[in-house]
């Protein structure tokens, strides 16, 4: 039951909510261009009294998602890519300048072979990740609609591995049996020197890296494909080197970090501040040199010396593209849709992203 004293006359009444309808209007007005707390929260944000204009690291507010996914090559126990990318994600130098743009979690997804990474990128399980360019290549010909924002490296070899008692000579592959990775660098790599060596009949195979490596070994295929670390430890092993693009600059590959574009609308500037973030993990890469090494022998199982021979510091890129990168790409991409490999043929200028126009 109410007392007389909370009963209030309707004049009263009116005049208090006027009154109140002010304050919320000059309240609305103080707030001016903030604008509120829009983000993928749906409004709520522990980063109260800031205006919504900004948060502490000074990156506007937009609807950015929390949760960044990036995808790299070369499943490992330590669930880290080699490079800048791999330095900075180890340091959490990466998270850190992240978060300046509210995105507080970073999920890092390992993948065998770069087609297995494209498909899960086109699916939305990815919002981007770092793999060669011919997969990257191939998957845009279908019309995957992904964004080319930097090239890291632009001199991935392949080498092509003979069994042992095997093919002496790239010649003597003719009506032989090949291991590749399917639409990996290295697919595009064997199939570019078999043209060039006249060798017209041969089987390709697709396995992964483990599979081929253990085919060769009992002999159930003639050669395969592998890159890196791994060829060097079957060359130390005494299987033969029958090639590798080193000797072929045609068919030397790079890498490709793509976005899709339905992160891209969430997050426009995400080129420029990728690269930026980049840029810094690099220098401090470069100045704790010996640790990297370390770092990548942990990551492929292998010696420091052993990784700084095949992927020294040197050829980690600063930019963003060289010219000699893009010419590759678009070499690369000639030659895939040419060879029937690449469904369709497309523009790559208009396929890169470039943060700084």
């Amino acid at each position: 039951m109410r007392t007389p004293s909370a009963v209030l006359s309707g004049s009263r009444k009116l005049s208090l909510l006027v009154a109140a309808s002010l304050v919320l209007l000059l309240a609305a007005c103080g707030n001016g261009g903030g604008g509120g707390k829009a983000g993928a929260d749906g409004g709520s944000s522990a980063d109260a009294g800031s205006g919504a204009a900004a948060d502490a690291g000074g990156a506007p507010k937009s609807n950015i998602p929390d949760t960044l996914n990036y995808g790299y090559i070369g499943l490992n126990d330590l669930n880290l890519p080699t490079g800048a990318e791999g330095w900075g994600f180890h340091t959490g130098l990466i998270q850190e300048e992240l978060k300046k743009y509210g995105i507080t979690k970073v999920n890092l997804i390992g993948f065998p072979n770069g087609p297995d990474q494209t498909e899960s990128l086109i699916s939305g399980r990815l919002d981007f990740g770092s793999l060669g360019d011919t997969p990257a290549i191939l998957a845009r010909s279908t019309g995957a609609k992904t964004r080319l924002i930097t090239q890291a490296s632009t001199d991935s070899i392949g080498y092509l591995i003979g069994k042992k008692n095997g093919p002496m000579t790239v010649q003597e592959l003719e009506g032989k049996t090949i291991a590749i990775q399917k639409g990996s660098f290295m697919h595009r790599y064997v199939v570019g020197l078999l043209e060039q060596a006249g060798v017209k009949h041969y089987k390709l195979v697709h396995m992964l890296r483990p599979d081929g490596e253990a085919a060769l070994a009992r002999g159930e295929v003639d050669a395969m494909t592998n890159s890196g670390v791994n060829a060097l430890k079957q060359l130390e092993q005494g299987y033969i080197h029958l090639d590798d693009a080193s000797t072929h600059p045609d068919l030397v590959g790079t890498s490709a970090t793509v976005v899709s574009e339905d992160y891209l609308k969430k997050f426009p500037d995400f080129p420029k501040v990728w690269n930026e973030i980049r840029l810094k993990a690099l220098a401090d890469l470069k100045r704790h040199e010996d640790e990297y090494y370390k770092l990548a022998a942990q990551i492929q199982k292998t010696t420091p010396e052993l990784f700084k021979q095949v992927s020294p510091v040197s050829t980690i890129k600063d930019t963003p593209f060289t010219g000699d990168g893009i010419q590759l790409l678009d070499g690369t991409k000639h030659f895939l849709v040419q060879q029937k490999l690449a469904t369709k043929d497309f523009d790559v200028n208009a396929w890169i992203l470039r943060a700084d126009r």
